[in-house]
């Protein structure tokens, strides 16, 4: 015997927002992944606790996506022990997020930390190293309208004049723009790349916050639907 009335809408709920749980999940997969390839192959970070949180993201996206794809059957089934067990997941799920986020913020100034001391091995190895390397500090330093870590002075070892950088540093980036305009600020970009890296940040942090707000509202509402209809389906068992 399966629901009827209100609970029929609570079930249909229920797997409308498993649906976007899937959906956020697969999303924090691929973002954790993204974050991951980018620290690695533009950033250079050699520090291993440095991958924590692009991979306690896509540990929690397939986490997230499996259970979501486990509440969607549950719901659609009308089956209490799914259901319940979707349940119990999902608030595991929110606490382990809490403690993500506390974590995070203890360790806040461990990645500043990671970041300033991967950027000066960057540019330690800059001109012994392979092209492929170069070609990732030079993106960085374009994309982010910057130039050494933190500051143009960073590169005074580049040459040994010690008033040249990379032309991937220059305003208006041409074949050996960089050639002793080390300090002139209107050749050359003077941020270093660690202060670029936070405001970058700081810009989109706010974005951040709003998602995960979502995420943990739709995660709250998940419960609460999975509360009621667990209830009524317990009502259709007593019933029969």
């Amino acid at each position: 015997m399966g629901v009827e009335g209100g609970m029929k809408c609570v079930k249909f709920l229920l797997f409308f927002f498993n649906f976007i749980f899937w959906i956020c999940g697969l999303a924090l997969i691929v973002v954790g992944i993204l974050v991951q390839l980018g620290m690695h192959k533009n950033v250079r970070i050699k520090d291993v606790s440095a991958s924590g949180v692009p991979i306690l993201l896509i540990a929690i996206g397939v986490v997230i996506f499996f259970i979501a794809f486990f509440g969607c059957c549950g719901a659609w089934k009308e089956n209490y022990c799914m259901v319940t067990t979707f349940a119990v997941f999902l608030s595991l799920i929110i606490i382990i997020e809490i403690a993500a986020a506390i974590a995070g913020y203890v360790f806040r100034n461990k990645v500043s930390a990671v970041v300033q001391d991967s950027l000066t091995d960057m540019i330690t190895n800059y001109s012994n190293s392979t092209a492929e390397f170069r070609e990732s500090v030079d993106k960085l330093q374009m994309d982010l309208k910057c130039c050494g870590v933190n500051s143009s002075s960073d590169w005074r070892h580049y040459k040994p004049e010690g008033n040249s950088v990379p032309d991937s540093c220059c305003v208006n980036v041409t074949l050996n723009c960089g050639s002793g305009t080390m300090t002139d600020a209107t050749k050359v970009h003077q941020l270093g790349c660690h202060d670029a890296m936070e405001a970058f940040l700081k810009k989109n942090i706010m974005w951040v916050i709003v998602g995960a707000l979502v995420i943990a509202f739709l995660q709250i509402m998940g419960i609460v639907f999975a509360c009621c209809l667990m209830r009524g389906i317990r009502s259709g068992y007593e019933v029969m």
